[in-house]
């Protein structure tokens, strides 16, 4: 099986359809709140997935990894906080 690509044909990072397949996202997703448990059970997989990768990369590979997730952070804060102003505006005006 060919590797999905991380940015999409017009630049954008892509990985909504790999989110989509994580059946526990859905899950917690469907009723439009994350309780607190949901919440921490995704932290506990975020960390068993870094600690599974972490030791088999390579220092500059580790690097690379390290600047990947902080950029990926940034831009999920940012986008949520986006999308949470333009609600506020489109509420604003209705």
């Amino acid at each position: 099986m060919g590797r999905s690509s991380w940015i999409d044909d017009d630049n954008n990072p892509a990985l909504d359809e790999h989110v989509a397949r994580l059946e526990h996202f859905t899950t917690a997703m469907a009723d439009g709140t994350i309780t607190a448990d949901e919440l921490e059970q995704q932290e506990n997989l975020l960390v068993a997935a870094m600690r599974a990768v972490e030791p088999t990369l390579t220092d500059e590979q580790h690097a690379a990894v390290t600047a990947l997730l902080a950029e990926l952070a940034a831009y999920s804060v940012m986008q949520v906080l986006h999308g949470l102003a333009a609600a506020r505006v489109r509420q604003a005006v209705s």
